[in-house]
């Protein structure tokens, strides 16, 4: 099929890449040029304006937006459905609110306009891997973007199928979730629960690291090969995952970790997520938890903990001690 692609950064350039060694025909856009002529070079047809697109797709038009959530999304949709015509599909395929994607669809549906928000996990690898895409939507317009979905998806073969059952397009690697919002609303749950999954790890492997630091005696004091366990772990154990493949790439790169500084930051749907858990009284403890250390992560000598050593010197006189260099 012949599909736009609207924003070429790690993820677009890479989606773009894939639909091209599908066979599809693909046109770019980037507000930086010389990634689209990059892009161009390897058989995309780029244009210099986005208001070009239109002209450059036939209708039913397709253009699908990666790009960060909030404004620059916002107005990209709007200059897009703009030279857009009744029929032709907007694809959010980046992070949105789900409540955003609702009220996008509900603005454009008068001028006979589809739109369709795309949950889209796959991060750098995508390109060799696929993408796991959790779509939201009209029924036409999910159909109509049918061959770039199964492009999209991770191939025959690069996911072993689940013991049991057969078929269903969850096991193509695509999954029209409902209505428009749908799609993001479970990606936004992907990311939380990513984040709880990352915490844990992290916090076992902390765990491990420090095994000699409590030790009672020293026939107890281990020292632990972190590596070395994350690779034995993604043998077979129930605790493997991709994000301990990750994880073992990482500690056999850098065992100590030294490049980094343990600032994490957080993208909105850690965030979107907790308060869907508020929203609908759902207990949400790792999730929230999860989210509440990586704020934690990013401050220097936290006003509450500088709080909280006052008030013991206050109540007992307890001298603060300060931590070794």
């Amino acid at each position: 099929m012949q599909i736009a692609m609207v924003g070429l950064g790690r993820m677009g350039a890479n989606m773009a890449r894939r639909l091209l060694r599908g066979g599809h025909e693909v046109v770019v856009w980037n507000r930086e040029p010389e990634r689209a002529q990059e892009l161009a070079r390897e058989g995309a047809h780029a244009v210099a304006q986005l208001e070009d697109l239109a002209a450059a797709l036939r209708p039913p038009r397709a253009a699908w937006i990666m790009l960060p959530a909030g404004a620059v999304t916002e107005q990209t949709v709007q200059r897009l459905a703009a030279t857009f015509e009744r029929g032709d599909v907007l694809v959010d395929g980046g992070n949105s609110y789900y409540k955003d994607d609702a009220r996008r669809a509900q603005a454009l549906a008068p001028r006979g306009l589809h739109y369709v928000d795309c949950g889209t996990s796959g991060g750098v690898w995508g390109l060799e891997r696929g993408y796991c895409l959790m779509v939201g939507g009209p029924d036409d317009a999910v159909r109509l973007l049918e061959p770039a979905l199964r492009t999209l998806a991770p191939g025959q073969g690069e996911v072993p199928p689940t013991p049991g059952r057969s078929g269903g397009t969850a096991q193509q690697g695509y999954l029209h979730c409902g209505p428009s919002g749908a799609g993001h609303f479970v990606k936004m749950i992907h990311n939380g629960i990513e984040y709880g999954m990352m915490q844990a790890y992290a916090e076992g492997f902390e765990i491990l690291k420090n095994a000699n630091l409590a030790a009672p005696s020293p026939e107890l004091r281990y020292d632990m090969q972190l590596a070395e366990i994350a690779e034995l772990w993604r043998r077979g154990s129930v605790v493997g995952s991709w994000l301990l493949d990750l994880t073992a790439m990482a500690l056999q790169e850098d065992p100590a970790l030294a490049r980094f500084t343990g600032h994490v930051s957080d993208s909105g749907e850690g965030r979107w997520t907790v308060q869907a858990a508020i929203e609908s009284a759902t207990p949400a403890h790792v999730l929230t938890s999860a989210l509440f250390t990586r704020f934690r992560s990013r401050q220097e000598n936290p006003y509450a903990e500088k709080l909280l050593s006052a008030m013991r010197e206050k109540f007992g006189g307890h001298v603060e001690t300060k931590a070794k260099e």
